[in-house]
C-alpha cells in the first residue's frame, strides 16, 4: 500500500512566489504602458539655460606654429625646405654642419602644429595639439615633435608644443603593396602644448552681462529673458540670439556666482522649426516630426536603358580575297516601368509622407529629388537643408 504525503508549507511557498512574480510583472507592464501613452507635450523636460547659451566675449582662441617631426623610419619628406630647417635647428642647438644635404632624407618631416586655447587658460596649463605634414611625408608614425612655438594671429607667442606624435593607425608600404588603417599624415599630442601666458577674458561690461544663444530663436530668447527677470535680475531680449542682463549690486564683484545661478535656471524648450536635412553624397534623408505638406501629387517612374554587346565575326567565302573580320553588333533595350501617382492630402504629416513614398518604392536618392521638387512647388512646409 502506497502512502501519499502532501507538504502544504512548500506548496504555499511556491504559490506565494509565483504570485509575487506575477505582481511584479503586472506592475512593470503598467509603468511601461503609462510611459508609452503619455503625450509628448507632457514629457517635454525643462532645459538649463547653460545648455542653450554662452556668455558673450568668453571664447576659445586658435594658435598655430611651424615645426619639425624627427625620428621617422624613412617615412619623412624629401623637401629642400625641411633640410634647411633641420640645418638651422642643429645650428641653434650648438652644432654646425657644412651643407644641409648632409642630413639623411626621410627621417624628419616639416609640419604645421595647431591648437585651440580654452577661455580662462592660465600659464602652465596643458592643451592638446594637432600635427599635420605640409610636404610629401608618408607617415608621422613613431615621430617626435621638436619644441615648436605656437603663436596667436597677432604674432604673440602663446604656447610651446613638444612630444611624441600619436597617429592612431599604421601605414606600411613594401614595393608596390601598401596597407593603411588610418590617415597617418596627421597626428595628435595629448597635452603636448604648455601655455606660456594667461588668457585674460572679461566677463560682461561695467554693469551688464550679455548671454548669446547657441541657436537663434526669438521665442526662446524672450522666454529666457522673462525667466531670468522673474528669478534673479532684470533681463531683456535684444534680438533673436542675445539677452542683456543687468547685474545686481550684490553680484557686481562676484560675477562667477551670478552666472552660476543663471546657467542653472531651467526654461521650457520651444518647438523646433520644421526641417528636412538631405545629404546628396551619401543619400541620407532626415525628416523632422513637424513637417507638413500642402495638397500635392507625386509621380514616380523608372526608365532602364540596357546596352548588350554582341560580338560577331564576318567570315569571307572560300577561295576569295576577303579576310576574317570581327565586329560588334550591340542591342539596345529600353524598359520603362509603370509610373506611380500618389495624392497627398492637405496637412499631411511625417507619417503620411513616409507611407506614401514607401508605397511607390522610392529609394533614398529618388526621395531627395522628390523632396526638392515638393519644396519648389510650395507643397513642402519645412526648411530643406542640403549638406
Amino acid at each position: 500500500m502506497k502512502v501519499y504525503s502532501t507538504d502544504l508549507s512548500n506548496t504555499y511557498s511556491r504559490d506565494r512566489g509565483k504570485y509575487n512574480m506575477m505582481k511584479k510583472i503586472v506592475t512593470i507592464t503598467l509603468i511601461l504602458l503609462s510611459w508609452v501613452i503619455t503625450p509628448i507635450s507632457t514629457i517635454s523636460a525643462p532645459v538649463r539655460i547653460g545648455n542653450l547659451t554662452h556668455v558673450k566675449g568668453v571664447r576659445e582662441n586658435q594658435i598655430v606654429g611651424y615645426g619639425v617631426v624627427v625620428g621617422l623610419p624613412g617615412t619623412g619628406d624629401n623637401s629642400r625646405s625641411t633640410q634647411i630647417t633641420n640645418k638651422m635647428l642643429i645650428r641653434n642647438l650648438g652644432t654646425v654642419i657644412d651643407q644641409e644635404n648632409y642630413i639623411q632624407k626621410g627621417s624628419s618631416a616639416a609640419v604645421i602644429v595647431t591648437a585651440t586655447v580654452p577661455a580662462f587658460s592660465k600659464n602652465g596649463d596643458k592643451i592638446d595639439c594637432t600635427v599635420s605634414t605640409i610636404a610629401d611625408a608618408k607617415s608621422l608614425e613613431g615621430g617626435v615633435l621638436v619644441q615648436t612655438i605656437l603663436k596667436a594671429p597677432n604674432g604673440e607667442a602663446v604656447a610651446v608644443a613638444q612630444g611624441p606624435v600619436s597617429v592612431g593607425g599604421i601605414n606600411k608600404i613594401a614595393g608596390s603593396a601598401s596597407k593603411r588603417t588610418a590617415i597617418t599624415s596627421t597626428g595628435r599630442i595629448p597635452g603636448g602644448a604648455i601655455m606660456e601666458r594667461d588668457i585674460d577674458t572679461q566677463i560682461g561690461d561695467e554693469g551688464t552681462i550679455t548671454i548669446s544663444m547657441d541657436k537663434s530663436d526669438y521665442t526662446m530668447a524672450s522666454r529666457i529673458a522673462q525667466t531670468i527677470s522673474n528669478t534673479i535680475a532684470p533681463a531683456k531680449a535684444i534680438d533673436g540670439s542675445s539677452v542683456l542682463i543687468n547685474i545686481p549690486s550684490k553680484f557686481q564683484n562676484d560675477r562667477v556666482r551670478f552666472l552660476s545661478i543663471i546657467e542653472n535656471i531651467e526654461v521650457t524648450p520651444t518647438v523646433e522649426t520644421a526641417r528636412v536635412v538631405v545629404n546628396e553624397r551619401t543619400g541620407t534623408v532626415v525628416i523632422g516630426s513637424d513637417v507638413k505638406l500642402l495638397p500635392a501629387a507625386v509621380a514616380h517612374g523608372n526608365i532602364t536603358v540596357t546596352v548588350t554587346p554582341n560580338n560577331e565575326v564576318s567570315q569571307p567565302n572560300a577561295f576569295s580575297a576577303g579576310a576574317t573580320v570581327g565586329f560588334a553588333n550591340p542591342t539596345v533595350d529600353v524598359q520603362k516601368s509603370n509610373a506611380s501617382l500618389v495624392n497627398m492630402p492637405a496637412n499631411s504629416n511625417l507619417n503620411d509622407l513616409v507611407k506614401a513614398l514607401n508605397a511607390i518604392g522610392v529609394a533614398p536618392i529618388d526621395l531627395i529629388s522628390i523632396l526638392q521638387a515638393l519644396k519648389k512647388a510650395g507643397s513642402l512646409q519645412a526648411d530643406l537643408v542640403v549638406i
